[in-house]
């Protein structure tokens, strides 16, 4: 990050301003949401400044879209009156937000 700091001086210099590292050992990190991120061989640190914690990740990333629950599929095809092939084709290209299938359905 800063070309020619020892990481033992910038540790010190963090340190002095108040700012504490921490290394977590992962074997893999998964964000979830509509879509889910996965981390495989990620490098995790905790970054604590002014009582706030921060993780800092790197490593390969992998994104993967969730597959749209039964549930979801059901209230579209509700709403809109849609087959179930549609209704499910509409929520993979609104990334599982239901409202927006059903307005892509509808308009």
């Amino acid at each position: 990050m800063f070309g020619g700091i020892d990481p033992k001086q910038m540790a010190s210099m963090m340190k002095k301003m108040g700012i504490k590292t921490e290394n977590i050992e992962a074997t893999e990190v998964i964000i979830k949401g509509p879509k889910t991120i996965v981390i495989r061989e990620p490098q995790v640190s905790i970054v604590e400044m002014q009582g706030q914690k921060t993780f800092q990740i790197t490593g390969r990333i992998e994104e993967k879209i969730e597959e749209a629950s039964s549930e979801d599929i059901h209230m579209v095809m509700e709403q809109t009156g849609a087959s179930e092939e549609n209704a499910r084709k509409a929520l993979e290209e609104s990334n599982g937000d239901i409202a927006e299938a059903i307005m892509k359905l509808k308009g």
